[in-house]
């Protein structure tokens, strides 16, 4: 699409407003990232970290690139957006099994931009008909810049399912799936396909990193070390996405093995399942891997691995945030904010069963300081530890996986 050259001073004006939109307020990256994602059409992208990582990456990147242009060229067409962002949750699109109607976050984002430059575009000038002709050419141009970016974006994805429907991937990918959905494929069939019996025990995991350089090797490094870890020789891997795996191992990996691992793999994440028995077992332990997975993310929590069993009462008290942020509130009071070793010195005190000499020994302190500090806490607490040792527990757990102490 082309349009008549704007002229000299709208050039200018359009050059101004990219320059700003080069260095956009948060609220605006804000506004557009909850827009993009919000709604029932596209709740899977939204509840995918790695698809929804992708995404906030794409919106920033469609923004300066088509800022980028326009200071460049002010009012002149801008190409399509086929850098690496887009392409990359293209691919991974694809992998989660969606198609092209998945890109209408797209024109979602579009209404977006289109009313914050429309706001910005209101502070450059006061002239009527200035601010017209600067409207007019700025909003075509954005409306053929992301028309030609989704055309690029739907070529890169017919082409990856096109890859993706041929090879020895497709059909473990395939196989899972059904598996997963419940749908009538015989044991025997399946783990003909898959190489992975589904008889035995199975412990569920999801690798995955949402940094944007991180050496995908990383990911098969960490796979290959959770299963080592379970001691047992069989494994299965799945690549759910470009950044993402999928996988299962026979028996229970070993957390301080696997921790060892990532210390050696800064950008790797790892969120693992329960472990449970046959094909019932596979399904259920996936699905609590991605629940934990889910849980991290919800929770913006630093975190690098977590196992279902530790996270799974969090899981449930943090569903709904404001009703979890009350609930810590009511129960800590001013041990929410009291120094960490206090939070640490109560949390050891339950986890050992209320035994201060076993909890000073999990701390390598000695139980007379351990038991003034458990006073101090009783006085920031609102009702006393011993009256309801449960709920206090819970709410510290619920801190520590939101990464504060």
């Amino acid at each position: 699409m082309s349009w008549p050259p704007p002229s000299p001073r709208v050039r200018e004006l359009i050059r101004c407003g990219a320059e700003l939109a080069l260095t956009p307020p948060p609220e605006w990256l804000a506004e557009l990232d909850a827009a993009v994602l919000a709604g029932e059409s596209r709740q899977q992208i939204a509840a995918d970290p790695v698809l929804a990582a992708g995404t906030r990456r794409t919106n920033r990147s469609n923004l300066l690139f088509w800022a980028a242009s326009n200071v460049r060229a002010p009012g002149e067409p801008v190409p399509a957006n086929d850098t690496e962002a887009p392409l990359a949750v293209a691919r991974d699109m694809v992998r989660r099994g969606l198609d092209e109607s998945a890109l209408d976050a797209y024109r979602v984002g579009e209404s977006t931009a289109v009313r914050l430059w429309t706001q910005l575009a209101c502070t450059l000038t006061t002239d009527p008909q200035e601010l017209r002709e600067l409207l007019d050419v700025s909003l075509r141009s954005i409306s053929a810049f992301l028309d030609d970016t989704v055309g690029a974006i739907s070529v890169r994805m017919r082409a990856e399912r096109d890859e993706l429907t041929r090879g020895t991937h497709a059909e473990r990918r395939e196989t899972v799936t059904l598996l997963l959905e419940g749908a009538p494929i015989t044991r025997e069939r399946a783990e003909r396909r898959l190489g992975y019996r589904l008889q035995g025990t199975h412990t569920a995991a999801i690798v995955w990193t949402d940094a944007t350089d991180t050496d995908l090797q990383q990911l098969d490094r960490a796979a290959d070390a959770l299963a080592e870890s379970a001691d047992r020789p069989r494994a299965l891997s799945v690549l759910a996405g470009t950044a993402t795996r999928w996988l299962w191992v026979d028996g229970r990996p070993d957390r301080d093995r696997v921790h060892a691992t990532l210390e050696l793999l800064p950008d790797v994440r790892v969120a693992v399942g329960s472990t449970a028995p046959g094909l019932d077992g596979f399904r259920r332990s996936h699905l609590d891997a991605l629940t934990t997975q889910q849980l991290l993310v919800r929770l913006t929590s630093p975190a690098r691995l977590a196992f279902h069993h530790e996270v799974e009462l969090v899981s449930l008290l943090s569903t709904d945030p404001e009703r979890a942020d009350r609930f810590v509130k009511r129960t800590l009071g001013a041990l929410e904010t009291a120094p960490p070793e206090l939070a640490d010195t109560v949390r050891a005190f339950l986890a050992e069963q209320c035994n201060a000499t076993r909890a000073a020994a999990r701390l390598f302190t000695h139980r007379n300081t351990l038991l003034r500090r458990l006073a101090r806490a009783d006085l920031l607490l609102p009702r006393p530890l011993a009256e309801h040792p449960v709920e206090v527990g819970a709410a510290l757990a619920l801190l520590q996986w939101r990464g504060r102490p």
